[in-house]
């Protein structure tokens, strides 16, 4: 794990701490060729430099987040504005994560992606990339 995600894992408290270490655990296996760093004050995943998932600790819980998660057509992601993709679920306790959902969340992370990056140049304007089929 990151030196820096472990940080922000450790600074949480215990229950919390259980359920970001759980996270990390399972981006990090489904997700091997991404990078990972503390971006905006909580551990956020790159692949080729756009962000495609990361969890924070919110009022409601740690909140996973996935960039283009909006069009996963997952029910059990909320999805909360309208002029980016992003949507997340919330957990309280580590037994609220589903393996399953996850790994299935993560492979359409992957496959599914709108590009931040370059959303500064483009002046606030989401495109959608092109993922080649694996």
């Amino acid at each position: 794990m990151n030196k820096e995600i472990r940080a922000y894992n450790d600074k949480q408290t215990l229950g919390d701490k259980e359920i970001c270490d759980q996270l990390v655990t399972i981006i990090d296996n489904e997700l091997t060729e991404a990078e990972n760093n503390i971006w905006h004050s909580h551990p956020v995943w790159f692949l080729d430099g756009n962000p495609i998932v990361g969890y924070s600790k919110q009022k409601a819980g740690i909140r996973l987040m996935f960039w283009s998660g909006a069009d996963f057509e997952e029910e059990k992601l909320s999805v909360r504005g309208k002029k980016f993709k992003d949507a997340s679920a919330f957990f309280n306790k580590i037994s609220d994560i589903n393996k399953n959902d996850m790994k299935r969340w993560l492979k359409k992370s992957r496959e599914i992606q709108w590009d931040y990056k370059n959303l500064v140049k483009r002046k606030g304007q989401l495109e959608k990339i092109n993922i080649p089929n694996t």
